[in-house]
């Protein structure tokens, strides 16, 4: 049997992955980008995606938050020990 899944990593833009959320997905995982250079991960996006996963009942794992987090407007710069520790709003049906 094989299995299906939705990457998105890093996550660089809000997305809809409505359309593709069907009986043959089985798993969405997302993560911010670590390292020097990375660019940002919205907070907005991350949940947005989340809920679609929870609306079609399919597995939503946050990997990392990333190295730029922002959230309600203010951008963090986390540390890469905290980036996996901080990603805790996955979701399991």
């Amino acid at each position: 049997m094989k299995h299906k899944a939705l990457i998105c990593e890093p996550l660089l833009t809000s997305l809809d992955l409505s359309p593709y959320l069907n009986t043959q997905i089985e798993l969405v995982s997302v993560g911010g980008e670590s390292g020097d250079k990375a660019r940002p991960c919205h907070y907005d996006w991350v949940k947005a995606i989340r809920e679609q996963c929870v609306k079609a009942n399919v597995l939503f794992n946050f990997k990392q938050i990333g190295a730029y987090f922002v959230k309600d407007g203010k951008t963090y710069h986390i540390a890469r020990r905290l980036q996996q520790t901080q990603a805790n709003i996955n979701y399991k049906p």
